[in-house]
């Protein structure tokens, strides 16, 4: 399944969903690998077989093999980090922000592409994933490297679009319909 099969498979009731995929898709600032990169994690993110069949490929194809790789191993170590961080600021108890986290994650420091591209992706997952810690840390680096408001938004944009693909779809499978 390609790009245009996806925004076939989007219900009529969800149709601004088809028109918000081909946007973010088809009409980005971003480089492409800023692109690409951000499409794959969070087709990864947003748990969806159907986004990610359909997705993938695509950014297989216009990405670098590094890049591909530094993509999914952002969206794995943030998979883990989003769970741990988030819990940790959810809890009352503060004092476990004061524990060492004893968590391996060496590749947020020599990713294999632009550090920044890398932590627009971490962005992008952690949107997804609702951390607040993990947000705010990988917003302040970017705009620390002089990246714009404008461009990060455009992280949480296509990861919002992406998701909402991936739960309109995954619903329509279940229910049938």
């Amino acid at each position: 399944m390609g790009l245009d099969e996806l925004m076939s498979a989007i219900p009529d009731y969800a149709r601004d969903l088809r028109r918000n995929l081909a946007s973010v898709v088809g009409d980005s600032k971003l480089s492409q690998q800023q692109l690409w990169g951000t499409v794959l994690v969070c087709a990864i993110a947003s748990r969806s077989r159907a986004v990610l069949a359909a997705l993938g490929p695509l950014a297989r194809a216009n990405l670098s093999p590094e890049a591909y790789t530094a993509a999914r191993t952002a969206a794995a170590v943030m998979a883990m980090n989003n769970v741990f961080f988030r819990t940790r600021h959810l809890l009352s108890d503060h004092e476990y922000g004061r524990l060492r986290a004893g968590l391996r994650m060496n590749v947020i420091g020599d990713p294999g592409v632009e550090k920044i591209d890398f932590e627009f992706w971490s962005l992008a997952v952690s949107a997804i994933n609702a951390c607040g810690a993990c947000l705010d840390s990988h917003e302040q680096v970017l705009r620390g490297a002089g990246v714009d408001r404008e461009t990060i938004q455009e992280a949480f944009r296509i990861a919002s679009v992406i998701q909402a693909v991936g739960t309109t779809l995954d619903a329509e499978e279940i229910l049938g319909e």
